[in-house]
């Protein structure tokens, strides 16, 4: 992953099962704040392509920041965005020394992210500066090069530029699964709820999958979830080898606790696959092959290996 998409954008980008939380109490007419040297980005100049093409840059180069930078550069003419709303954002990333880009997400069609008390602990200035611009707003972020070390070669500072596409006020969870229950057919992993309402899987006797098995156990009633959508859910895995618990929305020893929030396009691809087409309210069963999940974990790589087992509370999808 690149370090300037880590650094600038994880809720997009590497959220693939962080718990989430209420978001914050909105403010009267927040602004849009900038942070770090904006002055070093008064040059840039944004010519608007779209929502579907990257806009044209030109700036003086080469770009160097001592920090962390971000600057609304072109206000939008849409509604101003607020704490707790899901904005639809899109991004290009270009080399500060020559201007050639990196990566660009535009073709792509805009990415969803929640501006929740979660994406603001580790992002504190780049919600500050999304929170109080306007629907159309060109903001940029700008990372300073990194000097080498060891086997690290030096680079050069990096620039995002974002476009807030659209933005929408966040759907509220559902706080359990709702909807018709499900007997499943013999042969699969068990799965009982315990007094704190904690799903409890049982994989004894169970044969490793030939292929993904997505099993209903509760069949909501809310939405069906695309490949593409946002997912709240709780969840619960185990590999299949021993039924060890490897990750848990429950336990905050596993480094979260509650109501995860991840987009399908971010996961592995056994989540992907096994909750497109379902509904919100479901519980869901998967067992997943190792291929559909970490197919290169290794003991000690902080992966699960081998075929794993989730149950999944789907409370939401936008």
């Amino acid at each position: 992953m690149r370090r300037l998409l880590a650094i600038l954008i994880p809720a997009i980008l590497l959220l693939t099962a962080c718990g989430g939380s209420p978001a914050p109490a909105p403010s009267a007419e927040p602004t849009s704040q900038s942070s770090g040297d904006v002055a070093k980005l008064d040059s840039l100049k944004i010519t608007d392509n779209g929502d579907n093409k990257a806009p044209g840059l030109d700036f003086t180069k080469p770009l160097d920041v001592s920090q962390p930078t971000i600057k609304l550069i072109n206000d939008g003419t849409g509604d101003k965005v607020k704490a707790g709303q899901i904005v639809g954002m899109s991004y290009v990333t270009v080399d500060g020394k020559d201007g050639k880009t990196v990566d660009d997400s535009f073709p792509n069609g805009p990415q969803p992210l929640e501006l929740n008390d979660t994406f603001k602990s580790g992002n504190e200035i780049i919600y500050n500066a999304l929170v109080g611009a306007k629907v159309g707003a060109y903001l940029a972020f700008a990372a300073p090069g990194t000097a080498a070390s060891g086997e690290t070669p030096a680079t050069s500072a990096q620039l995002a530029v974002l476009k807030i596409v659209s933005a929408k006020d966040a759907p509220k969870a559902l706080d359990k699964p709702e909807g018709d229950v499900v007997t499943p057919p013999a042969g699969l992993p068990t799965v009982k709820v315990d007094n704190n309402g904690v799903p409890q899987i049982s994989v004894a006797g169970v044969k490793p999958p030939t292929s993904l098995i997505s099993q209903d156990l509760i069949k909501g009633k809310g939405d069906v979830v695309k490949a593409t959508s946002t997912v709240m859910a709780n969840y619960v895995g185990v590999t299949l080898s021993d039924g060890k618990p490897f990750d848990s929305s429950y336990d905050d020893s596993f480094g979260h606790k509650g109501v995860a929030t991840f987009p399908l396009t971010n996961v592995v691809k056994g989540w992907t696959q096994g909750l497109t087409g379902k509904t919100v309210g479901s519980r869901v069963l998967l067992v997943i092959p190792k291929a559909l999940a970490y197919p290169d974990a290794t003991p000690g790589s902080g992966q699960p290996v081998g075929d794993l087992v989730f149950v999944v509370d789907i409370l939401g999808a936008y």
